[in-house]
């Protein structure tokens, strides 16, 4: 894929999530493309393991239903850590995540949507949350300093990238090493039908856009991570049939939690 067809593509789904953004909390207000739940956000949210707890934790229009899972269950927070999430959205797992590292703790959110990094910013104001930021970027040229994030999270986000091998090599710059990855996203579990796979609204929907199991371990490992560890939810074809509902998208693509950890490197003598 060229340069040009991965700028297309950014600009799709900028566009897309853009509309999102500005619709969530308005009269216009609908459901999300791909991650979306016909009992609205909140149930959609509950279905993928996070609480009532954390959905009232967070400031209204942060929680947008756009996710596959829950990556702060794999995640293991800790007090004082530095956390980095990719496509951040409203902040949902932002603030959630917050919370987790305390005050002495600190969490960036980049999301290459400007009326999502608005909205974020709007969220922490209300929530006034002081270790939280929000960026704005790209997942594949974060703009982070090296060797600096503890954990990344990610939910449902790297599934839009066409270029899933340059966000992991971002990834492994900007981890500490010892950091870990904490992601929640879909994979196929075997290939789309053409009529699916090109289209440009099945990718924003986070369908034509799954890698392969293999495919993702393969990225990570050319990256250079290690320890990683893929596992499918075996029942998340149900909320996937909601996705593009009649498409039959829940027999080509699952949920799934990936997680990996950077290399601490170590002196010869």
């Amino acid at each position: 894929m060229n340069e040009q067809s991965k700028d297309a593509i950014r600009a799709a789904v900028r566009e897309q999530y853009g509309q999102v953004a500005r619709a969530v909390g308005s009269a216009d207000a609908c459901c999300a493309p791909g991650c979306c739940s016909p009992n609205g956000n909140a149930n959609a949210s509950l279905q993928l393991g996070y609480s009532q707890d954390d959905l009232q934790a967070v400031p209204d229009g942060a929680n947008m239903g756009l996710g596959c899972g829950n990556p702060q269950a794999i995640a293991a927070l800790q007090p004082g850590e530095t956390v980095l999430d990719l496509g951040a959205g409203g902040g949902f797992d932002c603030f959630l995540a917050a919370k987790r590292v305390g005050a002495t703790g600190r969490v960036i959110g980049v999301d290459m949507t400007p009326d999502m990094v608005s909205k974020a910013r709007a969220n922490a104001q209300q929530l006034a949350a002081t270790n939280v930021e929000f960026r704005l970027g790209e997942i594949e040229h974060l703009p982070v300093a090296d060797n600096t994030v503890d954990v990344i999270l990610s939910n449902c986000v790297i599934n839009l990238s066409p270029d899933k091998g340059a966000v992991f090599q971002d990834a492994l710059r900007v981890l500490k090493p010892g950091g870990r990855l904490a992601i929640s996203d879909v994979v196929s579990t075997q290939p789309l039908p053409a009529a699916l796979a090109q289209d440009v609204a099945a990718l924003v929907a986070c369908v034509a856009g799954a890698a392969s199991v293999d495919t993702v371990k393969s990225l990570l490992q050319e990256a250079g991570f290690t320890d990683i560890r893929i596992n499918i939810a075996p029942d998340s074809h149900g909320f996937i049939a909601d996705w593009i509902p009649g498409s039959g998208v829940e027999n080509f693509i699952a949920s799934a939690t990936i997680e990996a950890l950077k290399p601490v490197r170590r002196s010869c003598c």
